[in-house]
């Protein structure tokens, strides 16, 4: 069990990496509790993100983070900077492990030891070759470049900050900042511009609702909670599973949607299989289930590979609904 929890987020917060889906809501969500106090950081060259309390900064810009953490002076951390575009990733190695592993060493250099660090890591440290339900206690075994590189900064951050909490995450469901990042996001463009999408039927996730994570990085951030913990949802769904509640759901032509297997796809990016993360002993930790399953009502759940060309009449699915069910938690948000 945490052993400190008062409810309270040291201040001021920086949350880096806001172009990401889960840096992005989380960004908002604290900045909706706690207004200037919170600072999110994005990618120089990203202009049309801005507005109030993001910074631009590049996560290998050594300098940049030491000059923003001198303006600040940091409370707490709540990292989600990483470039997590696998085949740019498998293109270029250096470019991978530049942001991933050491953009991550500059951060903890220019934060230094005092602040509240909480890192977020990946699913996609494992290969998914057993059936899924992965522990903690499970070696990593990544297939891709960026697998990897999660893997060296979860490394990085245990011995430089034994203190730190580090959460893998599988898929955050929310909206992104560009429209077409994430899962829902991305699967929902094509259809909206009336192109097919194809997913997989054996790369299995356990998505969460943004958010339950958003509360889940509060908690952990007012919390002494260190070490390594895994934070899926306790749904496990394949690529195609989730692609098919996205077309159902918004209301989109069943046709539009392709499946196949991880193998009949190209070499690069290479897939995972099951990465399915077992959470228990994060429940156990904070003495309850924090995520909710996505999606959290049980009939938008398909049930065979056809489930998505069933529509009703009476619910036969749009982008409004896909907004309240599939992008907020409906009992949370």
């Amino acid at each position: 069990m945490i052993q400190h929890d008062d409810g309270h987020v040291r201040l001021p917060l920086l949350v880096t990496g806001v172009a990401g889906v889960a840096g992005y809501n989380a960004f908002a969500y604290f900045r909706r509790l706690y207004g200037e106090q919170v600072i999110g950081t994005r990618r120089v060259d990203n202009w049309p993100l801005s507005g109030e309390g993001i910074e631009p900064c590049d996560a290998d810009d050594r300098d940049g983070l030491v000059r923003l953490c001198r303006k600040y002076r940091f409370a707490s951390v709540l990292n989600c900077e990483g470039t997590c575009k696998l085949k740019s990733c498998e293109l270029d190695p250096a470019m991978a492990r530049r942001i991933n592993v050491e953009g991550l060493s500059y951060l903890l250099e220019a934060i230094g030891p005092e602040p509240r660090f909480v890192h977020l890591s990946i699913d996609l440290v494992f290969s998914g070759r057993r059936e899924g339900g992965y522990t903690e206690e499970h070696p990593t075994d990544p297939v891709t470049v960026y697998g990897a590189t999660m893997v060296e900064s979860e490394r990085l951050v245990a011995h430089y900050r034994p203190d730190a909490c580090t959460l893998r995450i599988s898929l955050p469901m929310g909206i992104s900042f560009n429209g077409h990042a994430g899962a829902i996001d991305w699967i929902g463009s094509r259809f909206r511009k009336n192109k097919p999408a194809t997913l997989y039927f054996d790369e299995v996730r356990t998505p969460a609702y943004t958010d339950c994570l958003n509360r889940l990085f509060r908690r952990v951030l007012a919390s002494n909670l260190s070490g390594l913990y895994h934070a899926g949802g306790p749904r496990r769904l394949s690529l195609f599973q989730i692609a098919q509640i996205v077309n159902r759901v918004g209301g989109y032509d069943p046709d539009l949607l392709m499946g196949c297997l991880r193998h009949q796809a190209g070499p690069i990016p290479p897939r995972a299989g099951d990465v399915t993360l077992d959470s228990s002993k994060l429940a156990q930790a904070l003495g309850h289930d924090v995520l909710d399953p996505w999606p959290y009502t049980e009939r938008f759940v398909p049930d065979d590979s056809n489930w998505h060309r069933r529509r009703s009449r009476i619910h036969p699915g749009s982008p409004e609904l896909l907004t309240r069910v599939l992008y907020r938690n409906p009992v949370r948000g």
